[in-house]
């Protein structure tokens, strides 16, 4: 518990967190901020092009407005050129996948109760952007997050040496090319499903690693990994499965690697008592509503389920507040 206990009035604060939440969320399923980059449009200009609602969309422009997202002047709306990066669709630095990412995954969370009384997700519904949208935005938002910490972290492991990487799960390719911009002589095979492969195609094709670079299109639950690596990361994939996938991931990684390399795992990982860091029991919670048996997992419960797909050694290399931890450990 924290040495200074939440005030009344910040307790009501946070509960009202939701409200801010989910304007960003509706102007971003909207892609109200990418619509007006280009010039400012009055609510009736949007609304006739959109097919929107006037009343309602006034009122949630002027309520992106009154949270400084948006300018209004004379009846007009425009993007602020100092977030036009960050909420457009074509932003140098672009969040708006995640923020399509978060609301999705937010509408789990408004059901917890019942989530927690039945003890399994509720069906999940898309959103307006459709299914087929919503996977595309989780792959996108993967590289907004992990994009910028990606060179940093990597340099926090040593960098590490290896010949060959299997990216293991790796989207749209933001680590690997870390990785390969940190040990300039290696190549790495990235293994994913074959939309998140897609992502990856997209990217290298404009990068100078492409040449240095496998794809590999597969599921990890029913198909066995590419073989010959000598070090394997497995990055924000064990918190969406169980003790019991993440061992047999584990074997199958074990299995792919080459005798005498390494896995590195990130992801968070938990204290003992589980309420710390509070960001990994807060995103256990994630993983309650929006999964079937996803969770976080502590450094013993990692380092066991190491040990028993055949790797030794496991050590706690990075320790994170969310999802930066990193455990490592070898394939004699």
């Amino acid at each position: 518990m924290s040495e200074t206990l939440p005030n009344r009035q910040q307790i009501l604060d946070t509960m009202n967190g939701f409200r801010s939440a989910c304007v960003i969320g509706a102007a971003g399923e909207l892609d109200i901020w990418s619509i007006l980059a280009e010039k400012s449009h009055t609510a009736e200009e949007l609304a006739d092009s959109l097919g929107l609602d006037l009343r309602a969309l006034t009122m949630l422009l002027d309520a992106v407005v009154a949270i400084d997202l948006l300018e209004k002047r004379d009846c007009q709306y425009s993007v602020p050129k100092e977030l036009l990066d960050w909420l457009t669709a074509d932003g140098r630095d672009t969040i708006l996948p995640m923020l399509h990412h978060a609301t999705n995954i937010m509408r789990n969370w408004a059901q917890l109760a019942p989530i927690v009384k039945q003890g399994a997700p509720l069906p999940q519904q898309p959103s307006i952007r459709g299914a087929e949208a919503d996977q595309a935005a989780f792959i996108a938002a993967m590289h907004s997050v992990s994009g910028p910490l990606a060179d940093g972290l990597v340099a926090q492991l040593g960098p590490p040496k290896f010949r060959h990487l299997l990216d293991v799960g790796g989207a749209s390719g933001t680590w690997t090319m870390a990785f390969l911009r940190a040990v300039p002589t290696a190549t790495a095979t990235i293994f994913d499903l074959p939309e998140a492969i897609e992502q990856a195609r997209e990217r290298l094709a404009v990068s100078p690693l492409a040449s240095r670079v496998t794809l590999t299109a597969g599921d990890f639950y029913t198909d066995d990994l590419p073989q010959g690596a000598d070090y394997a990361w497995v990055s924000a994939i064990c918190h969406q499965h169980s003790r019991e996938h993440n061992r047999r991931l584990f074997g199958k990684v074990y299995k792919a690697l080459t005798p005498g390399s390494r896995i590195a795992i990130r992801d968070v990982v938990m204290d003992d008592d589980r309420t710390h860091p509070c960001d990994g029991a807060l995103f256990a919670i994630n993983m309650l509503v929006n999964t079937e048996t996803g969770g976080t997992f502590t450094f013993a419960e990692y380092a066991e389920d190491l040990e028993a797909a055949g790797f030794g050694n496991p050590q706690l290399v990075v320790k994170h507040e969310a999802m930066n931890s990193v455990v490592i450990a070898d394939r004699t």
